[in-house]
């Protein structure tokens, strides 16, 4: 684990290092926090401001929430359905530097109603495309009953992810933040595809 991880957790006052594979299934992928460098590229995209609420779906232990309403000032929320996961991120908040900006909220991701002020919406393959689609449909709803202006942010997407996110009706291709320096080797995967809700 390189330096910079732990030192943002460190200033941050957080801890949210390492993989848990325990409750992962055909359905939810392994707890795996997306890198800071990559963090700080999306913090420095500009596309999130301290006028927007951010959903991190599968939030982990909550680096993406704490991380960027640090950076940025947004509101974020944090969902997340393993309880024991969950548990992490609600005492991270007991001691984070950003806590006041942050919420976390237990709930499997399908079944939680877009609050009316989310804009943007971040997620690091958190589940399979069924349940992908079930959260789409969220947002859709959200959009409709009040229409605004929606960003979704998709780091390291898969192939299934980008064949339904392609043929989304209510989708347009907005931007992509290439990630491929930060790491060795050469990964087309490394980087984060931005969506945009019409």
């Amino acid at each position: 684990m390189n330096q910079n991880e732990t030192q943002w957790d460190k200033l941050l006052k957080i801890k949210t290092t390492g993989r848990d594979d325990s409750h992962s299934d055909q359905y939810r992928n392994p707890y795996e926090p997306t890198p800071y460098m990559v963090l700080e590229r999306l913090a420095n995209s500009g596309l999130i401001r301290k006028n927007n609420t951010l959903i991190d779906y599968g939030t982990g232990k909550g680096r993406v929430c704490f991380y960027l309403s640090y950076q940025t000032r947004c509101k974020t929320i944090g969902v997340e359905y393993d309880e024991r996961i969950y548990k992490g991120a609600a005492d991270n908040k007991e001691v984070s530097v950003s806590a006041s900006r942050t919420e976390f909220v237990l709930c499997s991701a399908e079944n939680y109603e877009v609050p009316s002020e989310v804009d943007r919406c971040y997620f690091f393959n958190p589940f399979s495309v069924e349940i992908l689609q079930s959260v789409l449909a969220r947002i859709y709803e959200s959009y409709y009953e009040n229409p605004r202006d929606i960003l979704l942010f998709f780091y390291y997407p898969s192939e299934e992810y980008i064949s339904i996110l392609m043929t989304q009706e209510q989708l347009i291709f907005y931007d992509e933040i290439n990630t491929s320096d930060l790491f060795p080797g050469e990964d087309n995967r490394e980087k984060i595809l931005i969506f945009q809700v019409i």
